[in-house]
């Protein structure tokens, strides 16, 4: 089921993985995955891919959240995964598959932590993931300096902060440029903004860092809900210096066609 524009690769991928299956994938309009079941007939199992602010709007009808729950599992990517999110999704009874990956691995090659066979993702001295194998890529058209620079010894830089168990498994801690200083003091941007989501008047947060002559960097979050009482509400559990200079209060997140956030937008808006 094809609720991702075909434009990118998770939507790219669902594609695939429907023909590979030996299905025609349906295509599911404005997350109305109830009509588009009651296309499928009998058809099982059904899958389907999502990026979490996807998954957190389906949350809020009960409609959809039961036409969710035929579904054989949900691939949860794209971005990071807020596991107060994941818990409530299960706690619907949906199963939620957590993938990681990008254009540039042909999307997602890590699934719940675990890779595909022949993927190899490590962790670099400084902490960031890489990843090898046959999935990732041969370069940036037209572009051979940033292929150079991200494509080391058969390795694919990634963006992105993690760690490895003993078992292998991979936690993606967030991306490498998500910790800011801020006033001399380095700032774990999701940390803020987790924080933030467990605020009772929240229902969408997203925490960026902008350049500022008096701070560096300015901490600043986006909210859907109540700005009220944010400062104080970091500060209970993070150092103060963690608490964002600034609040923009939304009637939503803007979003790319893929579902993702706009940060670009986020960033001419502040």
């Amino acid at each position: 089921m094809l609720a991702l524009p075909s434009s990118y690769v998770a939507g790219v991928q669902v594609i695939c993985r429907s023909l590979l299956a030996g299905a025609e994938p349906v295509v599911v309009t404005g997350l109305d995955f109830d009509t588009a079941l009651a296309r499928l007939l009998n058809q099982r199992p059904l899958f389907t891919s999502l990026v979490p602010t996807q998954l957190h709007r389906l949350l809020e009808d009960e409609r959809r959240v039961d036409a969710l729950r035929n579904l054989h599992t949900i691939l949860l990517g794209g971005g990071p995964i807020d596991p107060a999110l994941r818990a409530g999704a299960e706690a619907a009874g949906l199963r939620i598959v957590a993938t990681y990956g990008s254009s540039e691995t042909a999307g997602g090659c890590v699934y719940d932590g675990m890779p595909l066979d022949g993927v190899a993702p490590a962790i670099g001295t400084d902490g960031r993931v890489r990843i090898g194998g046959p999935t990732i890529f041969e370069g940036y058209d037209g572009d051979p300096r940033l292929t150079a620079e991200t494509l080391v010894d058969g390795w694919f830089l990634t963006s992105d902060a993690g760690r490895l168990d003993d078992d292998g498994r991979l936690h993606v801690l967030g991306r490498i440029d998500d910790v800011v200083i801020s006033g001399g003091v380095n700032v774990p941007l999701p940390a803020v903004a987790a924080r933030l989501r467990e605020h009772p008047g929240i229902d969408a947060v997203e925490v960026i860092g902008l350049p500022d002559e008096e701070w560096g960097t300015r901490v600043v979050a986006f909210v859907v809900g109540t700005g009220d009482g944010l400062r104080d509400w970091v500060s209970e559990v993070h150092p103060r210096a963690r608490a964002p200079q600034q609040v923009v209060v939304l009637p939503e997140l803007p979003l790319l066609l893929n579902g993702k956030v706009d940060r670009q937008a986020l960033r001419s808006r502040a």
